[in-house]
């Protein structure tokens, strides 16, 4: 789980979203992405209570829950503030040992050269 309540951790999250976006403000020649970006909130699997997590974030927030665990093994809700999403995500046990299994290939083979 990457996500806490903690009130000294959020104040501190809060505190630099806050000047960031100042910064921001104040240095208009400094780039931003073009299409956005995303803060991702990990919930526990989607077998060891992450769906009932994303559930009480959806609510928190305000956004609907999308249920892929059939097709993909993923259970999320994002809400948008304009370009900037706010996504919690859990992932199911099942797709977390596919996507394991196909990362224990890394290094194993030798693309060829790009030309």
């Amino acid at each position: 789980m990457s996500f806490t309540t903690d009130p000294d951790a959020r104040q501190a999250f809060i505190t630099g979203l806050r000047a960031l976006a100042d910064y921001l403000d104040q240095h208009p020649a400094v780039p931003v992405p073009r299409y956005g970006t995303e803060i991702l909130l990990h919930a526990h699997s989607t077998d060891d209570g992450g769906c009932a997590q994303v559930s009480a974030f959806a609510r928190q927030v305000g956004a609907i829950i999308e249920n892929r665990i059939p097709s993909c093994g993923h259970y999320e809700a994002v809400r948008l503030f304009g370009p900037v999403g706010y996504r919690m995500l859990a992932i199911s046990e099942a797709r977390m040992a596919y996507h394991r299994a196909a990362e224990s290939y890394y290094g194993c083979v030798t693309p060829g050269t790009w030309t």
